[in-house]
């Protein structure tokens, strides 16, 4: 299009020129991004309650009927608030009322790979569009598309697997220097009253408190989904049904994907307004076996067994795992966490300490401290992760817990240790904030399977006993990423960004990489993109 600028002004015009309203929905999703978490951070540490659940995500609007945003001390997205939208027919009548919302959006970034001596550049942008109809029924989408270049240590997993992470399908450009991309995400949702949330669509979903999350985590692509909440009393009930993609052996042609479908659960209870417990179980299957095509599979239908026993009571050897959530808040300033990841246990072989392979299981703590020294804006963090070797595998590799080509919860897979912590400081409309991040990985060497690589069937595992979470070819990676942010329009998440990451890999054979960048963007995104693995 040669006359682009000019299209994108009128665009932005046209998206300008409709008025702002107060509005409040029960039934939208609540953006993913951690700038908006780290405002509902803001809000649930200080102020607690028990009708909110901080560690299922996206949040639904019914469930934040509490928040307030004159509670958070700098300028940011206003939950609350319908920016660049308009209500027809607003007033005390209840029916007939219609919501328009429209917001630009925008991923442009420029930056100098230090390693490669060579400018790189992101950009991307789409639209976000909802209509809500009388307070409990939401439509909403949005499209994204662009052209990259990336930093080597990016475009290495790009170019592998010809995947753009957490977007789907890369497609060379015609120059054959950079990659083109499309993603769409967007739901349905009726609330029919104040207990019960129905939603169809294609999207994400986050379960935890932390940066990352053992159970399930927004860094593989998006998934088509059926999902059913409930909120009774202290408890928030969800369950959801799945339909993922299996792109083993399939040399990136979509005709040879194959299908996986999963069902979740998960259980929260706000046993007081400072200490949740949650309980999460799914199953993954795949659509065909050796011996017929499967597709989704109507004993897993229902919304309260637990798996485990149902996976043994129809004779299948499909992959299922449970996973505990505590979150703890202290002195309104203060949240604890942690996750447990259970894909094997037996209690028997974890007591003898001998080293039994199937005792998979993943560990999480972490921290999160805001207005800190009581400094107002000041937000610290610190997270550890365990995982052990051969946890999400399985003997099946269509049945291991991943996605499009990506693990549904860590991005290292398995067999690591990581230490992670954060810094940010936020007033008025400027954030600096820095990251750190070290971890310990046990990677194959070449023949090996020593449990790290989750597409890699635990069938081909050397040996029975004597496996340690590092094995393998032990491998140290670090990174920091430093940033300096300014809004200049917090209600659309409209930002600049200026940050510097310093990334390095070492493993025992003698590799090192040291890979600096530098950037800069203009960005209104709200998902999570990561550059940490």
């Amino acid at each position: 299009m040669k006359n682009r600028p000019g299209f994108i002004l009128i665009h932005f015009l046209f998206i300008c020129s409709l008025g702002f309203s107060q509005y409040d929905p029960q039934a939208q999703n609540v953006f993913l991004g951690p700038e908006t978490q780290q405002v509902i951070d803001e809000w649930n540490i200080k102020y607690p309650s028990t009708d909110f659940h901080s560690s299922f995500k996206p949040y639904v609007s019914s469930t934040l009927t509490d928040f307030r945003d004159s509670c958070v001390p700098y300028k940011h997205f206003l939950i609350k608030n319908f920016f660049l939208s308009k209500t027809m027919n607003e007033g005390p009548q209840k029916r007939n009322q219609f919501n328009f919302q429209f917001l630009p959006v925008s991923d442009l970034q420029t930056g100098y790979d230090v390693l490669q001596s060579k400018n790189v550049n992101e950009l991307a942008g789409g639209l976000f569009a909802k209509l809500n109809i009388n307070n409990d029924f939401t439509i909403a989408g949005t499209i994204l598309g662009g052209n990259v270049t990336y930093p080597y240590f990016t475009n290495e997993l790009v170019k592998n697997n010809m995947l753009i992470p957490g977007l789907g399908m890369a497609y060379m450009s015609s120059d054959s220097n950079s990659y083109n991309y499309s993603n769409f995400s967007g739901y349905a949702s009726y609330s029919p009253n104040k207990v019960f949330n129905l939603q169809l669509g294609n999207g994400k979903h986050f379960i935890g408190d932390g940066y990352r999350s053992l159970l399930l985590s927004d860094v593989a692509n998006n998934y088509p989904y059926f999902r059913i909440n409930a909120n009774i009393w202290h408890i928030q009930y969800s369950v959801w049904y799945t339909w993922m993609k299996d792109l083993s052996n399939s040399g990136g042609i979509k005709s040879k994907f194959q299908d996986k479908y999963a069902t979740m659960h998960y259980l929260s209870w706000n046993a007081t307004k400072e200490i949740n417990f949650s309980i999460y179980e799914n199953v993954i299957w795949q659509g065909t076996d050796t011996s017929r095509a499967r597709g989704f599979d109507p004993n897993y239908l229902s919304p309260v067994v637990f798996y485990r026993p149902q996976e043994y009571s129809v004779g299948s050897p499909d992959n299922a795992f449970i996973g505990l959530n505590l979150s703890v808040k202290l002195f309104s300033c203060v949240k604890l966490y942690g996750q447990l990841a259970l894909d094997e246990f037996f209690f028997k072989e974890i007591r003898a300490r001998n080293g039994w392979w199937a005792n998979k299981q993943g560990a999480q703590a972490g921290l999160k401290y805001i207005n800190a020294f009581k400094i107002k804006g000041l937000t610290l963090q610190a997270e550890y992760n365990v995982v052990r070797p051969y946890t999400y595998s399985h003997g099946s590799v269509p049945q291991n817990y991943a996605h499009y080509g990506q693990p549904l919860a860590h991005p290292f897979g398995a067999n690591f240790k990581e230490y992670m912590g954060f810094i940010s400081y936020r007033k008025g409309r400027f954030m600096i904030s820095a990251q750190g991040l070290s971890a310990k990985i046990g990677v194959d060497s070449t023949g090996s399977n020593v449990g790290q690589n989750i597409f890699l069937s635990y069938t081909t595992r050397p040996f029975e006993y004597g496996h340690k979470t590092g094995q393998g070819v032990k491998t140290t990676f670090m990174q920091s990423d430093l940033r300096l942010t300014y809004f200049l329009i917090p209600q659309m998440n409209l930002r600049l960004e200026l940050g510097y990451i310093q990334r390095s890999f070492t493993d025992a054979r003698g590799y090192e990489l040291q890979n600096p960048y530098i950037y800069f963007g203009l960005k209104t995104s709200f998902w999570n993109f990561y550059r940490d693995y």
